[in-house]
């Protein structure tokens, strides 16, 4: 895009988060002009685009009103299938509910196309810091807050299947269309597991484990958990692969998150560390402070409830590894986002083949 354009761009922009914040926000927002808006873009991909919308430093809130906001811009839902807009209306409730709990930011205005959100001062948690006690403490009762939600959405745990058998079609399909070599050697390196064998084995042993189907998260990685400047606290967002699904899976793939960091500047522009893996004391520590907060648990939790949630977790990280596999293929062969996909592909494929073999040598799962 060149200059022009993109100035234009950024002036239509501008336009539109001037008149949404005058319209929903009221107060001293109305009496500000367009020119007095400051407005920077926070990020921007397929899906969506955030904008921050400021007051000018030299006009205070006369009532309840924010000083910034968040604009929110969904993006154009690719072929509008019925399956894309469920999501985004799926994703739109939760964010509902979780402001109404204060669970998350406020909703602010929700419009055609988007909505305006609290703005929380606020950053990312950086890998390393998953490791911390309090943080982690504070991450696992916010994952039994989510895992406790009464969220109106199909209560059967059928997202994790229906995801991975509509990557799986993709995949399959996917060989004609790829032209890079280098990346048709590696898809057929992937085929050559038989993936759809493969993937049936992991539904059979995942079927034979007692966990729980509760609302998760399902995408529990340090990005997607704020630190409030203010109190310290941390807050989860971007709930767009949200849905109700095993407890395990949950628990499983943000354990998995421990080992990777998705801040390398340079290719494969992520890191794998297994040694950060939770230690055994880590794993109980996280699944005693998810038991304690439980709205049943009433603060306590037993030796046993510890051992059940960590074996479900460790059988569902098999789960985590196939599901972002499948991912990373995918997203490999369209993607033009700075990121290595199949490189992570083939990580978490052989981690997945590397804790079965575990599991199966260990006996918790069948060969």
């Amino acid at each position: 895009m060149d200059n022009d354009n993109q100035q234009q761009k950024h002036e239509e922009v501008q336009q539109r988060a001037f008149l949404l914040c005058k319209e929903y926000l009221h107060g001293v927002w109305n009496s500000i002009s367009q020119n007095d808006m400051h407005i920077k873009k926070i990020s921007g991909g397929l899906s969506n685009l955030l904008y921050l919308c400021s007051l000018p430093a030299e006009v205070s809130p006369s009532g309840n009103e924010p000083s910034c906001v968040l604009l929110r811009l969904y993006g154009q839902v690719r072929g509008e299938t019925e399956e894309a807009l469920a999501g985004l209306l799926t994703e739109a409730v939760i964010f509902t509910l979780l402001s109404e709990k204060q669970r998350g930011p406020r909703l602010l205005g929700v419009f055609p196309g988007g909505r305006l959100e609290e703005y929380i001062p606020a950053r990312p948690l950086l890998t390393r810091e998953l490791q911390d006690s309090r943080l982690s403490g504070m991450i696992a009762a916010k994952l039994a807050q989510i895992h406790a939600m009464d969220v109106p959405i199909n209560k059967h745990p059928h997202w994790l299947w229906n995801t991975m058998n509509r990557w799986l079609e993709n995949i399959l399909e996917m060989k004609p269309s790829l032209t890079k070599p280098a990346e048709a050697a590696m898809l057929s390196d992937f085929l050559a597991c038989d993936l759809e064998q493969e993937m049936r084995w992991l539904k059979r042993e995942l079927e034979d484990v007692e966990s729980p189907a509760v609302f998760c998260h399902n995408d529990l990685q340090e990005g997607n958990i704020l630190l409030r400047e203010l109190d310290q606290e941390v807050v989860v967002i971007d709930f767009e692969y949200s849905a109700y699904n095993y407890r395990g899976f949950d628990i499983a793939n943000h354990m998995c998150e421990w080992v990777f960091d998705y801040t390398c500047p340079h290719p494969p522009y992520f890191t794998a560390n297994h040694q950060n893996y939770p230690s055994l004391q880590q794993q109980q520590f996280f699944a005693r402070k998810y038991l304690e907060a439980l709205p049943e648990s009433e603060g306590s939790c037993t030796d046993e409830e510890v051992e059940q949630l960590l074996t479900e977790a460790r059988i569902f990280t098999l789960a985590s590894h196939f599901f972002w596999a499948l991912w990373s293929v995918v997203n490999g062969a369209v993607s033009t986002i700075p990121f290595d996909y199949w490189v992570y592909g083939k990580a978490r494929f052989e981690a997945y083949y590397k804790h079965k073999h575990h599991l199966i040598n260990t006996q918790q799962v069948n060969p």
